[in-house]
């Protein structure tokens, strides 16, 4: 299949040739129609399927359908929430490629920079409107914003606004929107509460299911180094000698320790920069510019904060914390091997992360190889062998779960006081007589990165 088959019109199918689209993936086939012909949308798709182009291509399509009366302001007709400014930015920046010859005018509005022009280029009149939630609600008790106009609402990585507490936010800005509407919502994790909401929200919706959260994705290369917390800077460090890694997003759990990882690799001689919510709006983008062109090797960050980078040619993931939630882990490897490329994923884990490890193998159903021949091994106990059929020989420099690396000897029992990590259980709304469900890989889709 191909764009043209999906009914799209001359001038965005230009754009998309421009961008060099050549076939949509799994989501944008199932939802690009369902959204064309007026449907509400819910969407569960992890990071790299091309959900931006998803709601976007069609949007722009609708809106064009509708134009505005010769001399009438533009309104806003179209509103997409997003949880970070890096998203929002790169959805503006994706609207604008995708509806080049459309005549229609987008504009982000985020916090972490000035107002004013923000301001100014609402004045000018916009026909779509990204936003994050807390800067939109600013504009709207200030009156500068008008949401009465608002025909097609999208909620974008709806999951990560519940984890930065925005919920509130979000049911605000839903109230000034008209009842009568076109809802799209898109979540990469379905936990009771995003259930909830997406049932309160979606009238008579299609569901749209790529990529089951559970799959990794089979084109990435995944390893475990079990190493000590007080050990993790010197690996990292270590394995960023090898220069073909030629860019690497690692993944922290807190602010404060991507600042920390940053600059130790900086004192190393390695360039990185941290990125995360604590840095201004213009440090964050100047970070991303910088290693999205190559300036800066390795990009530190934290979950929340990643949301919104998207890099074609990604080489590298590094988990530097495990995450408490399984998902997360797909998410961030997904980060890598994106738009048809393969992509390597590397996990240190201590003593404390091993429950999150069990979780993360539960739910993916895989077991991560382990990389035992490295200079920092595990000095405590590890965690037993699962018992399976040998198939040949293990690759070099990997080594079954259980056995020690040389010269030590297992310590016994883990010790106690470890907590088992949260663990997301995904379900769906209620609401969902049509069900689109696709699995697998995405097709490739060359050129921007943009999806």
């Amino acid at each position: 299949m191909n764009f043209k088959e999906l009914n799209i019109i001359p001038p965005i199918l230009q754009a998309l040739a421009k961008e060099n689209y050549e076939k949509p993936t799994p989501i944008q086939e199932q939802a690009i129609p369902a959204v064309l012909a007026g449907r509400d949308v819910f969407g569960c798709a992890q990071t790299g399927t091309g959900k931006t182009a998803a709601f976007s291509v069609p949007i722009l399509q609708l809106l064009h359908s509708r134009p505005r009366k010769q001399g009438e302001r533009r309104r806003i007709r179209a509103l997409v929430l997003s949880p970070t400014r890096e998203l929002a930015i790169q959805i503006d920046e994706s609207m604008q490629a995708y509806g080049r010859f459309t005549g229609l005018k987008n504009v982000s509005i985020v916090g972490g920079v000035s107002q004013k022009p923000q301001e100014q280029a609402l004045e000018r009149g916009v026909d779509i409107l990204i936003a994050t939630p807390g800067r939109l609600i600013d504009l709207i008790n200030q009156k500068v914003v008008d949401l009465r106009h608002v025909e097609i609402l999208v909620l974008d990585e709806a999951d990560r606004m519940l984890d930065m507490g925005f919920i509130n936010d979000v049911k605000k800005v839903i109230a000034a929107v008209p009842a009568k509407r076109q809802t799209l919502f898109f979540s990469a994790t379905v936990p009771p509460e995003i259930s909830k909401l997406a049932n309160s929200l979606l009238v008579n919706p299609v569901s749209v299911e790529v990529t089951p959260v559970s799959s990794t994705v089979d084109r990435i290369e995944q390893s475990l180094y079990f190493v000590d917390k007080e050990n993790k800077q010197k690996l990292l460090t270590d394995l960023l000698q090898d220069r073909s890694i030629s860019s690497a997003l690692v993944f922290t759990r807190t602010k404060h320790g991507a600042d920390r990882v940053a600059k130790g690799l900086t004192r190393s001689n390695i360039s990185a920069q941290a990125i995360h919510g604590d840095k201004s709006q213009n440090a964050r983008q100047a970070a991303l510019n910088n290693f999205k062109n190559g300036t800066t090797r390795v990009l530190v960050a934290t979950d929340i904060a990643a949301r919104g980078i998207d890099i074609e040619e990604l080489s590298h993931v590094i988990n530097f914390n495990l995450p408490n939630i399984p998902e997360t882990y797909v998410h961030r490897i997904g980060r890598t091997g994106r738009a048809g490329h393969s992509g390597i994923a590397i996990s240190f884990c201590e003593q404390e992360e091993i429950p999150y490890l069990k979780d993360i193998e539960k739910v993916t159903k895989k077991t991560i190889p382990v990389v035992k021949d490295h200079p920092y091994p595990m000095t405590g106990a590890m965690p037993a062998a699962k018992p399976e059929p040998q198939r040949g020989q293990q690759p070099r420099g990997q080594q079954p779960r259980g056995q020690q690396p040389r010269g030590q000897q297992p310590q016994g029992q883990q010790p106690r006081g470890q907590q088992r990590g949260p663990q997301s259980q995904p379900s769906q709304p209620r609401k969902q007589p049509v069900a689109a469900s696709t699995a697998g890989a995405n097709r490739t889709q060359r050129g921007s990165g943009r999806r």
